[in-house]
């Protein structure tokens, strides 16, 4: 079954790109969260389940504003630098990319029962915005050699299709013909339609009925260049509602909406002198692609707080799975560089001026449960536990009834499992001073991959995450003002393209973030 596709013509002489479908790594780019919250949430690793009384920790734990004893209001921004190693065919490419970025704002309102006789103490409502993920603003380039070019790619698309499918009529505009196949046949075709019309493939034969193809790029080495740069971000907007029964319990329920935002912009260049005098021959391709992501969803968190003593604080968190529908476009741009039976060279130019607008569907990502425990120090300070646990096998795309989706959840089931997260925080109080520190760590989504049906280089996959920060606040009567540092490491592999040009690239990123956060009471 072929996905069905609309398409919005440009009546530009703008250059527009393409080419894009839904694979793993978008499913955990979209269901993951590491929030980015106040600077105390961050300097300790947002390791807050069972103390509450920041407005960050609501996003861990709704009871956490029943907490409050007063108003409270806190905003959030900093800046952070992401460094990414590539490594692709033993070549290592190094690439920074520095952001300001909008962590945290929202306030919370109390209200004291002012019945005694009552057990119900104290009710909370808040609203709060979180940024869930900030890996989205990311610049990567590497330059490296390969034996293997991206004439694959267009050449495995276009095997088993028929040549007038993929194809031109006569008369046809490259803009018609690619509009027309991707509504008939979908995104194979087009992706052939390019090969084809680029010149980088050419039937058996010239008839219709024709199925089989061949490259016209001549085997040998390539100089190739992959630049990889997306932006976005990915939020969460928090209504919450929390109440105290009696004096040592609290119970809390958020509401969240999410949002994503995301574009990733890859430019793809390849040359080589391969092939012989008085041959015709690809000596260049030059092939770009966009993928515009926009999306929305709902969650709901159910959480309690329960103080055993003045000494020992437990929390317990469930959030529900959160249900995605999320809208692409797509776009492409390709050159190829020929040289023909002459020696002469020359330039074609294949662009389709068109977006491709699919039709929504949608995500459901994986349910949460966080077990937390702290221990406090009156006057002194204290230490947290978090502990976190999401099975991410159970991520679905639907409709179910879409081939593509459905062989998608079969691989999201067989590759992924059960991640396990610990936040470890701390803080000492030293008059109006606070000083803070936590780690963090999470386990890598992927299976121990030691199954033939998976391919030798995927059984590198890691993906864990760790992370240490740093912290330190200061507070000048009803106004606090926190400073936290935060180091995050990980590591992940990721395709080229999906097929064809099938090589990996482990990217390693170093994220250091600072956050400045000023909070008042009210």
């Amino acid at each position: 079954m072929f996905r069905k596709l609309k398409f919005l013509l440009i009546c530009v002489n703008a250059i527009y790109f393409t080419g894009y479908s839904q694979n793993i790594n978008d499913a955990l780019n979209y269901s993951s969260n590491t929030h980015q919250g106040t600077a105390r949430f961050n300097s300790m690793s947002g390791a807050f389940g069972a103390l509450g009384g920041d407005l960050s920790a609501i996003a861990v734990n709704p009871a956490g504003s029943a907490v409050f004893n007063n108003g409270h209001f806190s905003l959030s921004f900093g800046s952070e630098n992401k460094s990414n190693e590539a490594s692709i065919l033993n070549t290592t490419n190094n690439s920074d990319k520095k952001n300001f970025t909008l962590n945290q704002i929202g306030g919370i309102i109390t209200f004291d029962n002012l019945n005694g006789d009552n057990n119900w103490k104290k009710i909370s409502l808040g609203i709060t915005y979180n940024q869930t993920k900030n890996n989205f603003n990311e610049y990567s380039v590497f330059n490296f050699t390969n034996t293997n070019s991206i004439d694959t790619y267009f050449l495995n698309n276009a095997q088993g299709l028929r040549l007038d499918q993929i194809s031109a009529f006569e008369n046809e505009t490259i803009t018609e013909a690619y509009v027309d196949i991707g509504n008939v046949y979908g995104f194979a075709h087009q992706q052939a339609f390019l090969g084809y019309e680029s010149f980088i493939i050419d039937p058996n034969e010239f008839s219709d009925n024709n199925s089989s193809y061949y490259s016209n790029v001549q085997s040998g080495t390539f100089n190739q260049t992959y630049r990889s740069i997306s932006r976005g971000y990915n939020g969460k907007l928090t209504a919450n509602i929390g109440f105290q029964y009696n004096e040592n319990l609290y119970f809390g329920i958020n509401l969240n909406s999410h949002f994503i935002d995301f574009d990733n912009y890859t430019i793809f260049n390849e040359t080589n002198n391969n092939g012989e005098s008085g041959q015709f021959r690809i000596n260049g391709i030059y092939f770009e692609n966009r993928l515009s992501t926009f999306g929305e969803g709902f969650s709901a968190q159910f959480g309690m707080i329960s103080k055993i003593s003045d000494f020992l604080r437990i929390g317990l968190t469930y959030d529900t799975p959160t249900w995605y529908e999320i809208s692409e476009e797509t776009r492409q741009y390709l050159e190829t560089s020929m040289i023909d039976e002459l020696d002469e060279t020359s330039l074609l130019i294949t662009n389709p001026n068109a977006i491709n607008i699919y039709e929504d569907y949608t995500l459901k990502t994986p349910s949460k449960i966080t077990a937390s425990t702290a221990l406090v120090f009156k006057n002194i300070g204290l230490i947290s536990f978090d502990y976190s646990r999401r099975d991410y096998a159970s991520m679905k795309f639907k409709p179910e009834t879409d081939m593509h989706f459905s062989n998608l959840n079969q691989e999201i089931s067989f590759r992924l499992k059960e991640v396990n997260t610990y936040r470890i925080g701390a803080e000492i109080l030293a008059d109006r001073f606070s000083f803070r520190a936590g780690y963090m760590y999470e386990d890598s989504p992927y299976k121990s991959l030691n199954n033939s049906a998976i391919s030798d280089n995927d059984n590198n996959i890691d993906d864990s995450i760790n992370g240490l920060s740093l912290g330190i606040g200061y507070k000048l009567n009803e106004t606090t003002i926190d400073l936290s540092l935060v180091k995050i490491e990980s590591s992940k592999y990721e395709r080229l393209y999906d097929t064809g040009l099938t090589n990996q690239v482990n990217v390693k990123t170093e994220n250091t973030a600072l956050t400045i956060s000023i909070s008042t009471i009210f």
